[in-house]
């Protein structure tokens, strides 16, 4: 079955850290998917953490005095 919503992802400048980002969100309760960074994105670390774009404040607020996003961009279907 094919997913046809729209997504974010969350990009990090190491796996560590968005492995950490994973750590804290799940704590918090926010819906989100760490997965592997898509070809059409480059990034100097390997994963990201995708998520609904209704979660994007959420997510920035949970990470911000932690841990450093490089960047936010959206996927489209």
């Amino acid at each position: 079955m094919k997913d046809d919503r729209n997504y974010c992802v969350a990009l990090f400048d190491s796996v560590s850290h968005a492995m950490k980002a994973e750590k804290i969100l799940k704590k918090a309760g926010i819906p989100h998917k760490l997965i592997p960074v898509p070809r059409s994105i480059s990034s100097d670390c390997g994963v990201c953490l995708r998520f609904l774009p209704e979660q994007k404040d959420a997510i920035i607020d949970a990470l911000e005095s932690t841990i450093r996003i490089s960047e936010i961009r959206e996927l489209l279907p």
